[in-house]
């Protein structure tokens, strides 16, 4: 009995949990249903706004840390249709943003059915409004309900220099989105060229989203909790390899003149100052401030100011080739450093005759350099070419090809731009077609020797050889890259990677040597420094379309090279003439810090070209 009495008692107290568990459920019920609101105004809410915030893009910095490149804020203006008050004052609302009357009715005449477009998200009402003119609009913001602003950055140059290197920004379209990632949506802005261009994944950042519940008329409910909502991340800095005051210097240089001049750091690869000229403001290019009747003009310019002229134009290398086939030819053994040269002002073999200047018989490789001496550099070519018979020039061709690959030469280099041609390299496959009827001899590409013919170069493979030649054998892939951010990890690693020719490197010594006395002595005078060994190389390419275009490359010092030059100027003749001082220049200012050849520099300065 006393244990029915336990069970009992139990019961007891098991229904009284169970009615006060039961009336708290439906105390809360109703509180949710009758008395809190705040549930019902959710449950209204018909939609999900999802707000994207945009992040700053990184910054570009020259080798010395003066900023390249900077972001300006603009501001886009949004509006939701549904929140929009009927009685606004927007006469007001139109002389704040400088709009007409018509243009504020057509900005929200949408198609409804479009679905872009609903009237209770927010959409974009005008884009690109400068900080100056949102201001003044933002202190009023208040009277017009149902528009808000949306921030997002423009580029802006504040040296107006270095175009082709930085390129510019512009709005994702429908053929962008084609080849791009799910990262853009229309709109979105994107780097189409340049170093925007190479390291947009870099540049860019990662967009923000703000996710808002709203009810049936726009209305904002509530902004949804951490961990759905992400806020915007910046786009890393870039530390670029060139200095800005050595590439403004370079771009003086070159004002009225058409070509390209490219300077490497020999030791590293990284470029110190790279024109293609032509140049042009990069300021014009950006969205904010683009003058499309300026625009037109550069693009249907005849001397194609757009035209990046160190990666995409070729051009016979000339003279400049000579110590690329004395190396060659030292290493075949097909000559030594003291094969002398026979040259009475022109090299004849059976009915071709080949010209060339009067100078003192080149007893050896290095005064044949320090002379330019055609004659003997036609014969060491032709001994690369037949040293495995004269029937068999095609294979000595193929293997004279082999080391102009090993040179960086026929292929592109891999530089941190988006554009860049390999130049051409003339094989004997090439040959075979060009001469189909019969076979063709070494007498007939003699030309290549002295760097004509069909050979072509880029001026960034011009300066890359001197480089090489600098370094005695090695190279490192020429870039613009110097750090990005504080993370050495995303250095790419090819940058990195050291590239050896198989070249002996005691055959450096003689052709090194030559391009010393040319500077010296030879052809290349005006390529002297006060207190620098400068050793270089002038050529004057053929052009037949015109006047000749004048070649120089170069290093120096001597002894452990800070720097390595090629410059090509278009119709401007000898190498010796304007080339050649425009790169002593360049290196004068760089290794000295200032130029004391003033009169020199200003002659350079006040050449114009042009017209030729």
């Amino acid at each position: 009995m006393q244990g029915i009495a336990l069970l009992k008692h139990r019961w007891y107290y098991i229904q009284t949990v169970i009615v006060l568990a039961s009336s708290l459920l439906v105390f809360k019920l109703a509180q949710l249903q009758l008395i809190d609101d705040r549930y019902k105004s959710q449950a209204l809410a018909t939609t999900i706004s999802r707000e994207v915030k945009y992040p700053s893009r990184g910054l570009l910095f020259d080798r010395k840390g003066r900023i390249l490149v900077h972001n300006s804020p603009q501001y886009d203006l949004l509006v939701t249709y549904r929140l929009l008050d009927p009685a606004m004052d927007t006469t007001k609302f139109c002389n704040l943003l400088g709009i007409t009357k018509e243009d504020f009715k057509q900005r929200l005449e949408k198609d409804w059915k479009d679905k872009r477009f609903s009237k209770h998200v927010p959409f974009s009402f005008i884009k690109n409004i400068p900080a100056k003119v949102f201001q003044r609009f933002e202190e009023h913001l208040y009277a017009f309900p149902g528009f808000t602003p949306q921030v997002r950055f423009f580029r802006e140059y504040p040296h107006h220099s270095a175009a082709h290197i930085l390129g510019y920004i512009n709005e994702v379209d429908e053929n962008i989105l084609k080849d791009s990632s799910d990262q853009y949506v229309l709109g979105d802005y994107i780097g189409v060229s340049g170093i925007e261009k190479y390291y947009e994944k870099i540049l860019r950042g990662e967009k923000g989203i703000s996710i808002t519940l709203r009810d049936n008329k726009g209305n904002k409910i509530k902004t949804l909790a951490q961990g759905i909502n992400t806020p915007p991340k910046s786009g890393k800095d870039l530390i670029l390899s060139i200095d800005l005051e050595l590439q403004q210097y370079a771009e003086s240089l070159f004002k009225n003149k058409k070509g390209a001049l490219v300077a490497i750091e020999p030791k590293s690869g990284e470029i110190l100052a790279y024109v293609s000229s032509p140049e042009y403001d990069p300021n014009i290019l950006t969205i904010n401030h683009r003058d499309q009747t300026l625009l037109q003009q550069l693009q249907f310019d005849t001397l194609y100011p757009f035209m990046n002229r160190p990666i995409m134009a070729k051009y016979p290398p000339a003279s400049i080739f000579k110590p690329i086939v004395a190396l060659i030819a030292l290493q075949e053994k097909v000559i030594q450093p003291n094969t002398v040269g026979y040259c009475p002002g022109y090299y004849k073999y059976e009915n071709f005759i080949y010209g060339c200047h009067h100078h003192p018989k080149p007893w050896n490789v290095k005064m044949a350099l320090e002379y330019s001496c055609n004659s003997y550099f036609f014969q060491s070519f032709r001994n690369i070419i037949e040293q495995f018979g004269y029937d068999h020039h095609d294979e000595g061709l193929d293997l004279f090809v082999d080391y102009l690959y090993d040179f960086g030469l026929g292929h592109p280099l891999g530089i941190d731009l988006e554009g860049e041609i390999g130049g051409f390299i003339p094989t004997s496959q090439f040959y075979d077609r060009l001469y189909p009827q019969y076979k063709w001899k070494s007498t007939y590409i003699m030309s290549i020797g002295i760097g004509q013919g069909e050979l072509l170069l880029t001026p960034l493979q011009m300066a890359n050889a001197a480089c090489i030649i600098a370094n005695r054998g090695k190279y490192y892939t020429p870039h613009f890259i110097r750090r990005i951010g504080d993370n050495d990890d995303l250095f790419p690693k090819r940058f990195k990677k050291v590239h050896q020719v198989p070249i002996d490197t005691t055959y450096f010594g003689p052709v090194i040597e030559g391009m010393r006395l040319a500077v010296r002595s030879g052809t290349a005078q005006k390529g002297r420094i006060l207190g620098i060994e400068v050793c270089g190389k002038t050529g004057t390419s053929q052009n037949p379309h015109g006047k000749d275009h004048s070649v120089f490359f170069a290093f120096a010092p001597k002894k452990e090279p800070k720097i390595a030059i090629a410059v090509i100027v278009e119709n401007a003749g000898f190498g010796g003439a304007v080339a050649t001082p425009i790169a002593s220049l360049v290196m004068e200012k760089y290794l000295q810090g200032k130029v004391k050849r003033t009169r020199l520099e200003d002659k350079i300065k006040d050449m114009d070209l042009t017209q030729n």
